[in-house]
Protein backbone atom coordinates (compact mmCIF):
# COMPACT_ATOMS: atom_id res chain seq x y z
CA UNK A 1 0.00 0.00 0.00
CA UNK A 2 2.81 2.33 0.88
CA UNK A 3 4.53 1.47 -2.39
CA UNK A 4 1.31 2.28 -4.30
CA UNK A 5 1.03 5.62 -2.55
CA UNK A 6 4.65 6.41 -3.38
CA UNK A 7 4.08 5.62 -7.08
CA UNK A 8 0.91 7.75 -7.15
CA UNK A 9 2.72 10.59 -5.44
CA UNK A 10 5.64 10.36 -7.84
CA UNK A 11 3.32 10.39 -10.85
CA UNK A 12 1.52 13.39 -9.40
CA UNK A 13 4.80 15.24 -9.11
CA UNK A 14 5.79 14.33 -12.68
CA UNK A 15 2.46 15.37 -14.16
CA UNK A 16 2.41 18.46 -11.98
CA UNK A 17 5.83 19.50 -13.24
CA UNK A 18 4.76 18.81 -16.81
CA UNK A 19 1.65 20.95 -16.40
CA UNK A 20 3.74 23.67 -14.81
CA UNK A 21 6.19 23.53 -17.70
CA UNK A 22 3.32 23.81 -20.17
CA UNK A 23 1.91 26.79 -18.29
CA UNK A 24 5.37 28.43 -18.27
CA UNK A 25 5.72 27.77 -21.97
CA UNK A 26 2.33 29.33 -22.66
CA UNK A 27 3.14 32.35 -20.50
CA UNK A 28 6.48 32.89 -22.24
CA UNK A 29 4.85 32.58 -25.64
CA UNK A 30 2.21 35.13 -24.70
CA UNK A 31 4.98 37.62 -23.92
CA UNK A 32 7.32 37.72 -26.89
CA UNK A 33 10.77 39.11 -26.34
CA UNK A 34 11.38 42.58 -27.78
CA UNK A 35 14.71 43.77 -29.16
CA UNK A 36 15.01 47.38 -30.33
CA UNK A 37 18.19 47.89 -32.36
CA UNK A 38 19.07 51.56 -32.76
CA UNK A 39 21.67 52.65 -35.29
CA UNK A 40 23.36 56.03 -34.89
CA UNK A 41 23.16 58.59 -37.74
CA UNK A 42 22.03 55.97 -40.27
CA UNK A 43 20.08 57.54 -43.11
CA UNK A 44 16.95 56.47 -44.92
CA UNK A 45 19.05 55.74 -48.02
CA UNK A 46 21.91 53.87 -46.32
CA UNK A 47 20.39 50.38 -46.65
CA UNK A 48 19.97 48.30 -49.78
CA UNK A 49 16.45 47.41 -48.60
CA UNK A 50 15.69 51.14 -48.77
CA UNK A 51 17.02 51.53 -52.28
CA UNK A 52 20.74 52.15 -52.28
CA UNK A 53 22.84 50.30 -54.83
CA UNK A 54 26.11 51.55 -53.35
CA UNK A 55 26.01 49.38 -50.21
CA UNK A 56 24.94 45.80 -49.65
CA UNK A 57 23.31 45.23 -46.25
CA UNK A 58 22.03 41.63 -46.49
CA UNK A 59 21.28 41.03 -42.83
CA UNK A 60 19.12 44.11 -42.33
CA UNK A 61 17.55 43.39 -45.73
CA UNK A 62 16.66 39.88 -44.55
CA UNK A 63 15.06 41.36 -41.46
CA UNK A 64 13.07 43.75 -43.68
CA UNK A 65 11.95 40.90 -45.93
CA UNK A 66 10.66 38.97 -42.93
CA UNK A 67 8.65 41.88 -41.53
CA UNK A 68 7.31 45.35 -42.29
CA UNK A 69 9.51 48.04 -43.80
CA UNK A 70 8.09 51.46 -42.96
CA UNK A 71 8.61 54.33 -45.39
CA UNK A 72 7.18 57.13 -43.24
CA UNK A 73 8.72 56.43 -39.83
CA UNK A 74 10.40 59.19 -37.84
CA UNK A 75 12.59 60.04 -34.94
CA UNK A 76 11.27 63.12 -33.16
CA UNK A 77 14.49 64.99 -33.75
CA UNK A 78 17.36 65.34 -36.19
CA UNK A 79 19.97 64.80 -33.47
CA UNK A 80 20.60 61.96 -31.05
CA UNK A 81 20.02 63.09 -27.46
CA UNK A 82 16.53 64.51 -28.05
CA UNK A 83 15.35 61.59 -30.20
CA UNK A 84 16.56 59.07 -27.60
CA UNK A 85 14.90 61.08 -24.85
CA UNK A 86 11.61 60.82 -26.76
CA UNK A 87 12.01 57.06 -27.20
CA UNK A 88 12.55 56.61 -23.48
CA UNK A 89 9.84 58.99 -22.23
CA UNK A 90 7.12 59.20 -24.90
CA UNK A 91 7.40 62.98 -24.85
CA UNK A 92 8.54 65.54 -27.39
CA UNK A 93 12.02 66.56 -26.17
CA UNK A 94 11.57 70.24 -26.99
CA UNK A 95 9.03 70.41 -24.15
CA UNK A 96 11.89 69.93 -21.67
CA UNK A 97 14.77 72.33 -21.36
CA UNK A 98 18.22 70.76 -21.55
CA UNK A 99 17.48 67.99 -24.06
CA UNK A 100 19.89 69.21 -26.72
CA UNK A 101 23.05 67.29 -27.62
CA UNK A 102 24.63 66.60 -24.23
CA UNK A 103 28.30 66.73 -23.28
CA UNK A 104 29.77 63.54 -21.87
CA UNK A 105 29.63 64.79 -18.28
CA UNK A 106 25.96 65.88 -18.29
CA UNK A 107 23.52 64.93 -15.56
CA UNK A 108 20.70 62.43 -16.21
CA UNK A 109 17.79 64.04 -18.08
CA UNK A 110 15.38 61.07 -18.12
CA UNK A 111 13.05 61.22 -15.09
CA UNK A 112 13.31 58.39 -12.59
CA UNK A 113 9.76 58.88 -11.25
CA UNK A 114 7.83 58.70 -14.53
CA UNK A 115 6.84 55.95 -16.94
CA UNK A 116 9.66 55.09 -19.33
CA UNK A 117 9.95 52.47 -22.04
CA UNK A 118 12.12 50.14 -19.94
CA UNK A 119 10.21 50.43 -16.67
CA UNK A 120 6.95 49.83 -18.54
CA UNK A 121 8.36 46.54 -19.85
CA UNK A 122 9.69 45.76 -16.37
CA UNK A 123 6.23 46.20 -14.83
CA UNK A 124 4.89 43.87 -17.51
CA UNK A 125 7.18 41.09 -16.29
CA UNK A 126 10.10 41.57 -18.67
CA UNK A 127 13.79 41.45 -17.84
CA UNK A 128 15.17 44.69 -19.26
CA UNK A 129 18.61 45.55 -20.59
CA UNK A 130 20.47 48.25 -22.47
CA UNK A 131 23.71 47.68 -24.32
CA UNK A 132 25.43 50.46 -26.27
CA UNK A 133 25.26 54.21 -26.52
CA UNK A 134 23.34 56.08 -23.81
CA UNK A 135 23.87 59.87 -24.24
CA UNK A 136 21.10 60.85 -21.84
CA UNK A 137 23.28 61.95 -18.94
CA UNK A 138 24.46 60.26 -15.76
CA UNK A 139 24.30 61.27 -12.11
CA UNK A 140 22.66 64.29 -10.54
CA UNK A 141 25.34 66.88 -11.16
CA UNK A 142 27.64 67.93 -13.97
CA UNK A 143 30.65 67.56 -11.69
CA UNK A 144 30.57 63.89 -10.83
CA UNK A 145 32.94 61.34 -9.37
CA UNK A 146 33.69 58.84 -12.15
CA UNK A 147 35.68 56.63 -9.81
CA UNK A 148 32.90 55.20 -7.68
CA UNK A 149 29.26 54.38 -8.41
CA UNK A 150 27.97 56.60 -11.22
CA UNK A 151 24.25 57.01 -10.74
CA UNK A 152 21.41 57.63 -11.36
CA UNK A 153 21.51 56.30 -14.89
CA UNK A 154 19.93 53.57 -17.03
CA UNK A 155 19.28 51.28 -14.05
CA UNK A 156 17.28 53.97 -12.27
CA UNK A 157 14.98 54.57 -15.25
CA UNK A 158 14.05 50.89 -15.61
CA UNK A 159 16.90 48.80 -17.00
CA UNK A 160 17.79 45.74 -14.94
CA UNK A 161 21.10 45.49 -16.75
CA UNK A 162 23.17 48.23 -18.36
CA UNK A 163 26.39 48.15 -20.37
CA UNK A 164 26.98 51.51 -22.04
CA UNK A 165 29.34 54.25 -22.92
CA UNK A 166 28.19 57.58 -21.46
CA UNK A 167 27.67 59.79 -24.50
CA UNK A 168 29.07 59.40 -28.02
CA UNK A 169 32.23 57.76 -29.29
CA UNK A 170 33.74 61.15 -30.09
CA UNK A 171 33.22 62.52 -26.58
CA UNK A 172 35.09 61.81 -23.37
CA UNK A 173 35.09 59.83 -21.17
CA UNK A 174 35.89 56.99 -23.57
CA UNK A 175 35.01 54.20 -21.13
CA UNK A 176 32.38 51.51 -20.64
CA UNK A 177 30.05 51.49 -17.66
CA UNK A 178 28.49 48.22 -16.52
CA UNK A 179 25.54 49.13 -14.37
CA UNK A 180 27.01 51.81 -12.09
CA UNK A 181 30.75 51.27 -12.45
CA UNK A 182 33.43 51.94 -15.04
CA UNK A 183 34.76 48.69 -16.46
CA UNK A 184 38.45 47.97 -15.84
CA UNK A 185 39.16 51.09 -13.82
CA UNK A 186 42.40 51.07 -11.84
CA UNK A 187 41.64 52.69 -8.46
CA UNK A 188 45.14 54.17 -8.51
CA UNK A 189 44.48 55.95 -11.84
CA UNK A 190 41.37 57.98 -11.19
CA UNK A 191 39.42 59.60 -14.03
CA UNK A 192 38.71 63.31 -14.35
CA UNK A 193 36.65 64.92 -17.11
CA UNK A 194 36.24 68.53 -18.26
CA UNK A 195 34.43 70.19 -21.13
CA UNK A 196 35.71 73.69 -20.34
CA UNK A 197 39.49 73.39 -20.08
CA UNK A 198 42.35 70.96 -20.54
CA UNK A 199 43.14 68.72 -17.61
CA UNK A 200 46.00 66.28 -17.09
CA UNK A 201 48.97 65.71 -19.35
CA UNK A 202 47.41 63.70 -22.19
CA UNK A 203 48.19 65.07 -25.64
CA UNK A 204 45.37 66.78 -27.51
CA UNK A 205 44.43 66.94 -31.16
CA UNK A 206 45.01 70.67 -31.14
CA UNK A 207 48.50 70.54 -29.66
CA UNK A 208 49.74 67.24 -31.12
CA UNK A 209 48.10 66.59 -34.50
CA UNK A 210 51.10 64.45 -35.50
CA UNK A 211 49.86 61.76 -33.08
CA UNK A 212 46.50 61.34 -34.81
CA UNK A 213 45.68 58.27 -36.91
CA UNK A 214 42.34 59.88 -37.83
CA UNK A 215 42.62 63.61 -38.35
CA UNK A 216 39.84 66.06 -37.56
CA UNK A 217 38.11 68.13 -40.23
CA UNK A 218 36.51 70.40 -37.64
CA UNK A 219 36.34 70.30 -33.86
CA UNK A 220 37.46 67.09 -32.16
CA UNK A 221 40.74 68.58 -30.98
CA UNK A 222 40.52 67.57 -27.31
CA UNK A 223 42.18 64.62 -25.59
CA UNK A 224 43.61 62.01 -27.93
CA UNK A 225 42.45 58.47 -27.19
CA UNK A 226 43.49 55.58 -29.43
CA UNK A 227 45.00 58.00 -31.91
CA UNK A 228 41.75 59.96 -32.28
CA UNK A 229 41.02 63.44 -30.97
CA UNK A 230 37.80 63.75 -28.97
CA UNK A 231 35.42 66.45 -27.82
CA UNK A 232 36.36 67.39 -24.25
CA UNK A 233 39.27 66.53 -22.01
CA UNK A 234 39.99 63.63 -19.71
CA UNK A 235 42.84 62.35 -17.60
CA UNK A 236 43.44 59.01 -15.94
CA UNK A 237 41.65 55.73 -16.48
CA UNK A 238 44.27 54.51 -18.97
CA UNK A 239 43.40 50.81 -18.48
CA UNK A 240 39.66 51.50 -18.79
CA UNK A 241 39.75 53.36 -22.10
CA UNK A 242 38.24 51.38 -24.91
CA UNK A 243 39.72 50.83 -28.37
CA UNK A 244 37.44 52.03 -31.16
CA UNK A 245 37.98 48.95 -33.33
CA UNK A 246 36.64 46.74 -30.50
CA UNK A 247 33.61 48.76 -29.39
CA UNK A 248 31.13 47.12 -31.76
CA UNK A 249 32.20 43.55 -30.96
CA UNK A 250 32.13 44.34 -27.24
CA UNK A 251 28.56 45.60 -27.47
CA UNK A 252 27.63 42.53 -29.50
CA UNK A 253 29.12 40.16 -26.93
CA UNK A 254 27.32 41.89 -24.06
CA UNK A 255 24.02 41.85 -25.95
CA UNK A 256 24.42 38.15 -26.73
CA UNK A 257 25.22 37.50 -23.08
CA UNK A 258 22.03 39.26 -22.00
CA UNK A 259 19.95 37.28 -24.50
CA UNK A 260 21.46 33.95 -23.45
CA UNK A 261 21.08 34.67 -19.76
CA UNK A 262 17.40 35.60 -20.16
CA UNK A 263 16.36 33.13 -22.86
CA UNK A 264 13.89 31.37 -20.56
CA UNK A 265 11.96 34.50 -19.61
CA UNK A 266 10.52 37.46 -21.53
CA UNK A 267 13.09 40.17 -22.07
CA UNK A 268 13.36 43.65 -23.58
CA UNK A 269 16.75 44.59 -24.99
CA UNK A 270 17.61 48.07 -26.22
CA UNK A 271 20.71 47.57 -28.35
CA UNK A 272 22.03 51.05 -29.16
CA UNK A 273 24.83 50.58 -31.68
CA UNK A 274 27.36 53.29 -32.44
CA UNK A 275 27.55 52.98 -36.24
CA UNK A 276 27.82 55.04 -38.41
CA UNK A 277 28.45 57.88 -35.94
CA UNK A 278 31.92 59.42 -35.88
CA UNK A 279 34.68 58.56 -35.26
CA UNK A 280 34.31 55.77 -37.79
CA UNK A 281 36.95 53.20 -36.98
CA UNK A 282 35.73 49.69 -37.84
CA UNK A 283 37.35 46.38 -37.03
CA UNK A 284 40.10 45.44 -39.45
CA UNK A 285 37.94 42.92 -41.32
CA UNK A 286 35.64 45.73 -42.52
CA UNK A 287 38.20 48.40 -43.40
CA UNK A 288 38.13 49.25 -47.09
CA UNK A 289 35.33 46.78 -47.84
CA UNK A 290 32.58 49.22 -48.81
CA UNK A 291 34.39 51.45 -51.27
CA UNK A 292 32.67 54.43 -49.62
CA UNK A 293 35.30 55.27 -47.05
CA UNK A 294 35.13 54.48 -43.36
CA UNK A 295 31.47 55.49 -43.12
CA UNK A 296 30.49 52.80 -45.58
CA UNK A 297 32.76 50.30 -43.81
CA UNK A 298 31.09 50.80 -40.43
CA UNK A 299 27.66 50.38 -42.01
CA UNK A 300 28.81 46.96 -43.20
CA UNK A 301 29.96 46.29 -39.64
CA UNK A 302 26.56 47.32 -38.32
CA UNK A 303 24.84 44.99 -40.77
CA UNK A 304 27.08 42.12 -39.68
CA UNK A 305 26.22 42.81 -36.04
CA UNK A 306 22.50 42.59 -36.80
CA UNK A 307 23.15 39.28 -38.54
CA UNK A 308 24.96 37.88 -35.50
CA UNK A 309 22.02 38.79 -33.24
CA UNK A 310 19.61 37.07 -35.62
CA UNK A 311 21.82 33.95 -35.74
CA UNK A 312 21.81 33.77 -31.96
CA UNK A 313 18.03 34.04 -31.78
CA UNK A 314 17.77 31.16 -34.26
CA UNK A 315 20.35 29.07 -32.35
CA UNK A 316 18.46 29.55 -29.08
CA UNK A 317 15.14 28.82 -30.80
CA UNK A 318 13.88 32.31 -29.96
CA UNK A 319 13.28 33.66 -33.48
CA UNK A 320 9.54 33.03 -33.58
CA UNK A 321 9.00 34.45 -30.13
CA UNK A 322 11.00 37.64 -30.54
CA UNK A 323 9.92 40.97 -32.00
CA UNK A 324 12.92 42.69 -33.55
CA UNK A 325 12.81 46.39 -34.41
CA UNK A 326 15.58 48.12 -36.33
CA UNK A 327 15.81 51.89 -36.71
CA UNK A 328 18.09 54.94 -36.49
CA UNK A 329 18.12 57.88 -34.09
CA UNK A 330 18.18 60.57 -36.80
CA UNK A 331 19.21 61.30 -40.35
CA UNK A 332 22.66 60.94 -41.91
CA UNK A 333 25.75 63.10 -42.12
CA UNK A 334 28.92 62.51 -44.12
CA UNK A 335 31.59 64.85 -42.73
CA UNK A 336 30.82 65.18 -39.04
CA UNK A 337 34.26 66.19 -37.88
CA UNK A 338 36.85 63.70 -39.14
CA UNK A 339 38.77 63.22 -42.40
CA UNK A 340 37.51 59.69 -43.03
CA UNK A 341 36.95 59.97 -46.82
CA UNK A 342 33.17 59.80 -46.41
CA UNK A 343 32.84 62.78 -48.74
CA UNK A 344 35.75 62.01 -51.03
CA UNK A 345 34.54 58.44 -51.61
CA UNK A 346 30.79 58.90 -51.42
CA UNK A 347 30.62 57.72 -55.05
CA UNK A 348 27.15 59.10 -55.72
CA UNK A 349 25.68 57.46 -52.63
CA UNK A 350 22.63 59.33 -51.27
CA UNK A 351 22.49 58.58 -47.52
CA UNK A 352 19.16 60.40 -47.12
CA UNK A 353 17.68 58.69 -50.16
CA UNK A 354 15.41 60.98 -52.19
CA UNK A 355 15.13 63.57 -49.42
CA UNK A 356 16.76 66.91 -48.71
CA UNK A 357 18.56 67.59 -45.46
CA UNK A 358 20.01 65.15 -42.98
CA UNK A 359 21.25 65.21 -39.42
CA UNK A 360 20.58 68.63 -37.80
CA UNK A 361 17.88 69.47 -40.40
CA UNK A 362 14.16 70.26 -40.25
CA UNK A 363 13.80 68.80 -43.73
CA UNK A 364 12.66 65.18 -44.13
CA UNK A 365 16.21 63.85 -44.29
CA UNK A 366 16.60 64.86 -40.64
CA UNK A 367 13.94 62.68 -39.04
CA UNK A 368 12.58 60.24 -41.64
CA UNK A 369 14.59 57.13 -40.86
CA UNK A 370 14.67 53.39 -41.58
CA UNK A 371 12.22 51.47 -39.41
CA UNK A 372 11.73 47.72 -39.68
CA UNK A 373 9.73 45.41 -37.43
CA UNK A 374 9.81 41.63 -37.66
CA UNK A 375 7.91 38.94 -35.75
CA UNK A 376 7.95 35.70 -37.77
CA UNK A 377 4.58 34.02 -38.05
CA UNK A 378 2.80 36.95 -36.43
CA UNK A 379 3.56 39.97 -38.62
CA UNK A 380 2.93 39.54 -42.32
CA UNK A 381 5.84 40.82 -44.42
CA UNK A 382 5.23 43.96 -46.42
CA UNK A 383 5.77 47.70 -46.78
CA UNK A 384 3.81 50.36 -44.90
CA UNK A 385 3.54 54.11 -45.43
CA UNK A 386 1.82 54.65 -42.07
CA UNK A 387 3.13 57.72 -40.23
CA UNK A 388 4.75 56.42 -37.03
CA UNK A 389 7.30 57.67 -34.53
CA UNK A 390 9.83 56.00 -32.28
CA UNK A 391 8.18 58.04 -29.53
CA UNK A 392 5.08 55.88 -30.05
CA UNK A 393 6.80 52.71 -28.86
CA UNK A 394 5.85 53.45 -25.28
CA UNK A 395 2.10 53.79 -25.82
CA UNK A 396 2.03 50.98 -28.39
CA UNK A 397 3.86 48.41 -26.28
CA UNK A 398 1.95 49.51 -23.19
CA UNK A 399 -1.19 48.47 -25.05
CA UNK A 400 0.53 45.31 -26.28
CA UNK A 401 1.51 44.24 -22.75
CA UNK A 402 -1.69 45.44 -21.08
CA UNK A 403 -0.02 48.19 -19.08
CA UNK A 404 -1.73 51.45 -18.12
CA UNK A 405 0.20 54.69 -18.46
CA UNK A 406 -0.53 57.11 -15.59
CA UNK A 407 -2.06 60.45 -16.53
CA UNK A 408 0.67 62.96 -17.24
CA UNK A 409 3.25 60.40 -18.38
CA UNK A 410 4.25 59.81 -22.02
CA UNK A 411 1.70 62.40 -23.11
CA UNK A 412 2.90 62.66 -26.72
CA UNK A 413 3.18 58.93 -27.40
CA UNK A 414 0.37 57.43 -29.49
CA UNK A 415 -0.81 53.85 -29.77
CA UNK A 416 0.08 52.75 -33.32
CA UNK A 417 0.15 49.06 -32.45
CA UNK A 418 -2.12 48.04 -35.32
CA UNK A 419 0.24 49.67 -37.79
CA UNK A 420 3.24 47.98 -36.16
CA UNK A 421 1.56 44.58 -36.37
CA UNK A 422 0.49 45.15 -39.96
CA UNK A 423 -3.21 45.15 -39.11
CA UNK A 424 -3.72 48.70 -40.34
CA UNK A 425 -2.03 51.21 -42.61
CA UNK A 426 -3.15 54.04 -40.39
CA UNK A 427 -0.65 55.59 -38.05
CA UNK A 428 -0.49 59.09 -36.67
CA UNK A 429 -2.57 61.85 -38.22
CA UNK A 430 -0.12 64.62 -37.31
CA UNK A 431 3.44 64.96 -36.10
CA UNK A 432 5.96 67.60 -35.00
CA UNK A 433 9.49 67.24 -36.37
CA UNK A 434 12.46 68.90 -34.69
CA UNK A 435 15.45 70.02 -36.75
CA UNK A 436 17.00 73.44 -36.22
CA UNK A 437 13.43 74.53 -35.45
CA UNK A 438 10.06 72.82 -35.40
CA UNK A 439 7.95 71.71 -38.34
CA UNK A 440 4.57 70.01 -38.44
CA UNK A 441 3.09 67.33 -40.67
CA UNK A 442 -0.60 66.57 -41.11
CA UNK A 443 -2.38 64.66 -43.84
CA UNK A 444 0.76 64.59 -45.95
CA UNK A 445 1.24 68.36 -45.74
CA UNK A 446 4.35 69.72 -44.04
CA UNK A 447 4.76 73.26 -42.76
CA UNK A 448 8.08 74.82 -41.73
CA UNK A 449 7.75 78.31 -40.22
CA UNK A 450 9.92 81.15 -41.47
CA UNK A 451 13.31 81.06 -39.77
CA UNK A 452 16.19 83.48 -40.20
CA UNK A 453 18.84 80.91 -39.28
CA UNK A 454 21.51 79.73 -41.71
CA UNK A 455 20.23 77.79 -44.72
CA UNK A 456 23.22 75.45 -44.90
CA UNK A 457 25.50 74.24 -42.11
CA UNK A 458 28.79 74.75 -43.92
CA UNK A 459 30.83 72.46 -41.66
CA UNK A 460 28.71 69.43 -42.49
CA UNK A 461 27.27 70.58 -45.83
CA UNK A 462 23.64 69.95 -44.85
CA UNK A 463 20.57 72.09 -45.55
CA UNK A 464 18.96 73.10 -42.27
CA UNK A 465 15.48 73.80 -43.59
CA UNK A 466 15.75 77.41 -42.43
CA UNK A 467 14.27 80.03 -44.75
CA UNK A 468 13.11 83.63 -44.28
CA UNK A 469 9.86 82.54 -45.96
CA UNK A 470 7.36 79.95 -44.65
CA UNK A 471 7.53 76.59 -46.40
CA UNK A 472 4.70 74.24 -47.29
CA UNK A 473 5.21 70.88 -48.99
CA UNK A 474 2.90 68.10 -50.08
CA UNK A 475 4.94 65.08 -49.03
CA UNK A 476 2.55 62.66 -50.73
CA UNK A 477 3.96 63.63 -54.11
CA UNK A 478 7.04 65.67 -53.15
CA UNK A 479 9.08 63.73 -50.61
CA UNK A 480 12.13 65.70 -51.71
CA UNK A 481 10.50 68.99 -50.59
CA UNK A 482 11.39 70.67 -53.87
CA UNK A 483 8.20 72.67 -54.46
CA UNK A 484 7.29 75.25 -51.83
CA UNK A 485 3.50 75.68 -52.06
CA UNK A 486 3.10 78.22 -49.26
CA UNK A 487 2.09 81.08 -51.56
CA UNK A 488 -0.44 78.89 -53.37
CA UNK A 489 -2.17 77.59 -50.23
CA UNK A 490 -2.20 80.40 -47.64
CA UNK A 491 -5.14 78.85 -45.76
CA UNK A 492 -3.25 75.59 -45.33
CA UNK A 493 -0.29 77.56 -43.99
CA UNK A 494 -2.53 79.28 -41.43
CA UNK A 495 -4.16 75.99 -40.45
CA UNK A 496 -0.83 74.25 -39.83
CA UNK A 497 0.70 77.27 -38.14
CA UNK A 498 -2.21 77.30 -35.68
CA UNK A 499 -1.85 73.57 -35.10
CA UNK A 500 1.89 73.85 -34.47
CA UNK A 501 1.32 76.68 -32.00
CA UNK A 502 -1.23 74.54 -30.14
CA UNK A 503 1.46 71.87 -29.69
CA UNK A 504 3.91 74.44 -28.40
CA UNK A 505 1.37 75.69 -25.85
CA UNK A 506 0.59 72.20 -24.58
CA UNK A 507 2.52 71.27 -21.45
Amino acid sequence: MNRKRIVIAALSVVFGLSASAQRHKHTAASKPNVIFIMADDLGYGDLSSYGTSKLNTPNVDKLAASGIRFTNAHSTSATCTPSRYALMTGKYPWRKEGTGILPGDAALIVPTDKTTLPNMFKKAGYKTGIVGKWHLGLGNAVKKDWNGEVKPGPNEVGFDYSFIFPATADRVPTVFLENHEIVGLDPNDSIAVSYTHKIGNDPTGKENPELLKLKASHGHDGTIVNGIGRIGYMSGGKMARWVDEEVSSTFLAKAQGFIEQNQHQPFFLYLALTEPHVPRMPATRFKGKSGLGLRGDVILQLDWTVGEIMKQLKYLNLSKNTIVIFSSDNGPVLDDGYQDESVAKYNGHAPAGPMRGGKYSALEGGTRIPFIISWPGKIKPGVSDALISQMDMLASFSAFTGQTIPVGDAGDSENVLNALLGKSNNGRSEYVEQGGGLAIVKGGWKYIPANKGVAVMKQVGIETGNSPEPQLYNLNNDIGEKNNLASQYPQKVKELEKLLNSYKEKK
